[in-house]
Parts: C-alpha cells; structure tokens; sequence
C-alpha cells in the first residue's frame, strides 16, 4: 500500500502556479539559508523543498495585515489558511503539526499543544522566515510536517546610527474598527561593536464582517494591544571570533468587551452581540512571550574547525477566555518555561578542486516545563518536565560542484517527569460534571536513533533533482492526554511517541533569466500517529493510529520585463489511517490537519520607478472528504464540509524620494463574505463564524 502511494505521488504529473513574489526581482539561486542544516549555506546545496520570505516580501504583506499566520498563509505552499483569530488550530505543515522558532528557540510546546506558536513576534522585527517543509529532527521535538524559523533583523550598516520609522492606520468602511500601527527600527555599527533595536506596537479596532456585522469574540484579535521589542548587541573579537546576545519580547492583550451570540452551523454564523458577561479576571492573549539568546561564534576554533554556541531561554504564557466547560468556570492558560544550549562543530574533512567534505557534529541540551491551569490555580495538566540531551552528526559531501549528498544521525534521549495531580471537573454532552480522580505521576523514558538521508544534483539551471528522507521525532502531547485521564496512574496511558518517516522527491530551476519553478512531492509515514476525533458523545479524543500524509506543490514565477512579474504556487494533499493496524487505509484523517487544496497567485508591477502595485489572490478548493452521520445529519469534528472561496487582496507603495515611503493595502479587497475553513471542517456552531470584511492599511515610511 505504502510503496503504490509513494509511486503515485512521485510520478504524478500536475500543473502549477507559483509561489507568491512580492519584489520585482527574481528570486536568486545565490540566497542563503540557514535552518536546514544549522549554518550557513547556499539554497543550491539543500536536497530538499524549502521557502523563504524575505524582508520585502513581509513588508509588502505587512502593508495588508500584520498577523503573521496572515503573511504566512499567502506566502507557504501547502501551510494551512488561517483562523482569523488569535488561534493557529488548524493551519498544520503538510497535514503535520509544525516546530515553530525565533532564531532557533523553539516557541511551541508540544508538550501542551496550545495553538498560540504562530503569534509570539511582531513581523517589523524579522528579517527573513525560513521554512523547511516535511519531517526533521535537526532541531528537537514537535517537527512532524517541518519547521518555520523566524530569523529576526541584524544590523548591516557601518554607520553609528540609522532606522526606519513606520505609522499606519488601519480600518474598515464600517464605525469603531479604525486600528493603529507604529514600529522603530535603529541599527548601527561602532568598531567592533553592533546592534540592532526594534520596537512596535498595535492597537487593533473592532473586527468586522462584509456586512458589517462584529465578528465573534471566541479567539478574537480585535480590541488588542499588541507589543514587540527586541535589542540584539553584537561585538567582533576579531575577524574569525563574534559574540551575540538578544532579548526578544512579545506581548498581545485583549480589550474586546462584547457579548456572544451563537448561531447554527452552516446557516447562521456566530458573532458579537452587545457586552460581555465580564466573567474574565485576565484579559485573553500571550500576556508574555520573553525570549533571551547568548551566542558564540569562532569560525577558527582548530584545523579547520569552527564553533558555534547558543544558548537560550524562553518563558512563555497565553491566556484562553472564560468558559463555563470548568466547573465553577474559569480561564485556562498555557505556561512554559524552557532553557537550553546547543554545541555545533564544523570541520572541513577535505576540499579539492572537485570535491569537499565536511562533518557537523555536537549536542543539543532542552530542559522544558509546561503546564496548563485555569487563572484561579486547579490545574487541568500536571506539571510536565522535559529533559532531551541529544549529540548528532550530520556529513556533507559535494562533488563536481554539482552533487551534495548530505545525511546525518540523532540520538533522542529524553525524559518527563509527572506530578501527581487531580483532573479537573468538566461538563460533560448531557450537562452534568466529570469526577474529579487524583492520578499518580511518575517518570516516562524517550529514546531513539533518528536519521536524515538526501540528495542533489545541480545539472544545468534548468533543472536541478533532490530526493530526500528524513524523520522526526516527538512526544505525543501528554497534556491533552493527561488531563482526560480515567486512570489513576499514567503508566496505564497511551503515550508512545511519534516517529514520522518522510520521503520527498523534487525538480527546480530556472528556464531562462526571466522564469524559475519547483515541482515537489512527498510521503510521511507513521506507525503510530495522533490526530483528533469525536467520540460517540461527541468528546475529543486522540487516536492513535499508522498513517501516510502524501502530496505535491509548486510554483512557478516570472518576470518577462523588468517591471512586471506574476505567478503563484498550488499545493495538494491526502492523509489516510489504518485505524485497526490491520493494513486497511481506507479510513481518512480528518480535516483538521488535512487542508484543502490551495493556490497562491500574484501579480505585482511598477509601471513607474517610484510606484508598485500588485494583487494577491488565494484561493481554497473545496473539501467533500466525509458524510454526515446517517441519523443525526451531523458532521463529526474536523469532518465537516468546507465549500471553496477565493480572496483578493491589493497592495501597493510610492517612493516619495530615497527616505519617505507611503504604502497602501487593502484586504478581501471585493468585500466578499466567507467563512474561514476552520468553521466548516470543525462542525460546531460555536465555530462557524464569517471571515474578515474588506481592510484598509496606510502606512508612513521614514528610512535614514
């Protein structure tokens, strides 16, 4: 079965359209990336799909909307559509959850899977975001369907002060949504000594639909300040010795004060109606998301052998609104806390005129806690420590200056301890409360040897072949499991982990100097993956089950003259489960990781030097994957239907002269109303909200 879906994914023909430009340049084959392999390196030599988005590229969609699930959702082929809330349920990697960074610090907490990795960093403060799509272990625990790496602005000037100034409003033709935006940006150089200051904040108006109506307040980023601040200080010892330090801060709170009123799946949305009940004691949000990075770099430790240190702390905290599912109601919230260190060595083993070789070698050392408790204390998961000490190697051979061949190994050793705890007491289908039962802790075990395996062959520019496999390795979320428990100690739980296998086969290059192109497919396997379901009395629950996730995308660009370029990306995907492990992978994985089918498509010129205009548009495909229950006509969660909608947005900017810039964008530009996929696959009233009406942006640009 495996090895006719893996021969179908790979053979099959499609056409694409490509991946969203926003810059009238082409993209370059000389761009640097960092992330897939821990160092600097030439995208030619990576054997495997990845995106980038650049600094313009964020700051072209920075001018439509500042949410970075938002930016990311028009700018990563196969990365599932928003929510439109403060909430990134849903918008998995490859049908996968994602392993979210900020310049290497893992954001997410798998431990306690909290929906809140995607929102933790104002995008004035990130330079590039750099996006290695399919299963990889290279940075740790939660990496099933890839990684997105927010690599945040450094100082690249050599004068003792320079910055960008940036003042916008935003709102939409309807009263009380009018939003304000500012943003600094100083950087500068003093001999050996550099550094880089960005701060921004948001104030957000009321969010409303295409018929002016206030979007429900359930996860909602109206009403919300928004705060971001980053300092980085670096200093050269001397030409081959650099140390770094940063601090990241990012806070969101919610202002929002109206009342709810539910409506009916797929006939009347939900929304916001009158006041809130003033139930809340914590307004909803990340109040904290603070980030602390030390680093040490010597790119001449010994005989060829550089070193690069990192070390890091995050301490993190969301809040979720009210909710009455607790008895005697309550707020819940996500808190974690974790610190760590990785040691990377580079020795280049040889480097002849038609071949070179180098190892990477070193150790990553995680220590992380995660808890879930309501705002009054209860606590509704124990506390939850991580320990992971994992050495690795990764080799790179490149011959010919045409074919890198990379692979690397990475032992996984990894423990948890439980505290004991008491599960909370909530309300059950037929309106009465669980029991409270105490359950045992205790101390859970984690090891493994995962392997990366790949490829590639620069022919001519036209086209360049990569094939690849790779594994990820993570801690199924204890948390979920944990705090529905029925047993009174957690050795009589379900908590394997989840090792996923990933295969991938692609083509890339450029057909002449104005049209390059990717063409991808892959396969991820897994003996025993988690995805969510509903009971028989419709509760959620994680099955666990094998699975195979296989699928393809593209893009293509081009830029015909100087002064226009167009295209877009298309990306598709299927998942399946045998749900018995008996071989039968007839049933399918539910929607709610398995995202419609989406193209990306673009079109941006200049048809004076000062000025650029362009319009995105993104459309989803519908998605018919499940029939209603037979009795009841209900969808089951993550089943639902979900009918296909398209969006455009338009943006634009004029160069005044060489330091003032004013910037236009405009959202759903058509007004058009639609529901995000989420309020049809997840199949709840409560859910099925409108999607954003049309949204204005202007902004200021001050550059000296």
């Amino acid at each position: 079965m495996k090895k006719a879906i893996l021969s179908a994914a790979c053979l099959g023909t499609i056409t694409v359209a490509a991946q969203v430009k926003d810059t009238l340049q082409t993209k370059t084959v000389e761009e640097v990336v960092m992330t897939a392999s821990r160092k600097k390196e030439n995208i030619k030599e990576v054997p495997s799909s990845i995106t980038i988005v650049g600094e313009k590229q964020i700051q072209s969609q920075l001018t439509v909307n500042s949410d970075i699930t938002s930016i990311l959702q028009y700018t990563v082929p196969s990365l599932g559509t928003n929510s439109g809330q403060t909430s990134n349920t849903g918008q998995t990697l490859r049908g996968r959850q994602v392993l979210v960074l900020i310049d290497g610090i893992p954001q997410s907490t798998p431990l306690r899977n909290g929906a809140r990795d995607l929102r933790v960093i104002d995008p004035s403060a990130i330079e590039r975001v750099e996006v290695i799509k399919g299963a990889s272990s290279i940075y740790g625990n939660g990496a099933d369907g890839g990684i997105i790496n927010y690599i945040t602005k450094k100082s690249r000037t050599d004068k003792s002060i320079s910055g960008i100034s940036q003042v916008g409003l935003t709102g939409q033709p309807y009263g009380g949504t009018l939003g304000i935006r500012a943003s600094q940006l100083l950087s500068g150089k003093v001999k050996k000594f550099d550094y880089t200051l960005s701060l921004a904040y948001e104030r957000t108006g009321y969010m409303k639909d295409a018929d002016g109506v206030l979007i429900s307040p359930t996860y909602s980023t109206a009403k919300m300040d928004n705060y971001n601040g980053m300092l980085k200080l670096g200093y050269d010892i001397n030409e081959n010795q650099r140390v770094e330090a940063s601090y990241i801060g990012y806070s969101s709170r919610s202002d929002l004060n109206v009342g709810l009123k539910t409506g009916k799946y797929g006939i009347t949305p939900t929304i916001g109606e009158g006041l809130g009940k003033g139930l809340e004691t914590t307004p909803q949000g990340t109040p904290k998301n603070h980030n602390i990075r030390v680093s040490y770099d010597n790119k001449n430790l010994f005989a060829g052998t550089s070193l690069n240190i990192n070390l890091y702390y995050q301490d993190f905290k969301t809040v979720y609104g009210y909710s009455d599912t607790f008895f005697n109601g309550g707020q819940s919230n996500v808190i974690s806390k974790k610190m760590g260190a990785r040691f990377n060595f580079d020795t280049q083993l040889w480097n002849s005129a038609n071949s070179q070789g180098e190892i990477i070698y070193g150790a990553d050392i995680l220590n992380d806690n995660t808890v879930q408790k309501l705002e009054d204390g209860r606590f509704w998961t124990p506390n939850m420590t991580m320990t992971n000490i994992a050495p690795f190697l990764l080799a790179k051979i490149d011959l010919f200056k045409k074919i890198t061949i990379k692979g690397g190994l990475r032992y996984e050793n990894i423990k948890v301890n439980v505290d004991d705890f008491n599960t909370l007491s909530v309300i059950k289908n037929d309106g009465t409360f669980t029991k409270s039962i105490p359950v045992e802790g205790g101390k859970l075990s984690y090891n493994a040897l995962v392997a990366n395996l790949g490829i590639r062959y620069n022919i001519e520019p036209y086209i360049n072949l990569f094939g690849s496999f790779s594994q990820a390795y993570s801690i199924n979320e204890l948390g979920r499991i944990l705090r529905t428990s029925t047993s009174e100690t957690i050795k009589s739980l379900e908590t394997k982990p989840i090792i996923v296998n990933n295969y991938e086969l692609g083509a890339t290059g450029q057909l002449s100097s104005w049209l390059n192109y990717e063409l991808t497919s892959y396969v991820s396997t897994s003996k025993l993956g988690a995805s969510f379901v509903q009971s028989p009395d419709r509760a959620l629950m994680i099955q666990r089950s094998p699975e195979i996730v296989y699928g393809v995308e593209g893009f293509l660009h081009f830029t015909p003259v100087k002064w226009i370029q167009f295209g877009g990306s298309y990306s598709w995907m299927e998942g399946i489960t045998s749900v018995k492990d008996d071989g039968d992978y007839s049933t399918k994985i539910n929607n709610s990781r398995i995202s419609a089918p989406k193209v990306l498509a673009y079109v941006q010129g200049r048809p004076i030097p000062a000025l650029s205009i362009g319009i995105d548009m993104l459309h989803s495909f519908k998605q018919n994957r499940f029939d209603p229950n037979a009795k009841t006509g209900l969808y089951a969660y993550g089943e639902g239907y979900v009918p296909d909608y398209t969006v455009f947005n338009f943006k634009s900017s004029y160069e005044v002269n060489k330091n003032w810039r004013l910037s236009l964008g405009i959202e759903n530009l058509l007004n058009r109303t639609y529901q995000p996929s989420i309020a049809w696959w997840s199949a709840r009233d409560s859910d099925y909200i409108n999607a954003l009406g049309m949204r204005g942006t202007f902004m200021i640009e001050y550059k000296f």
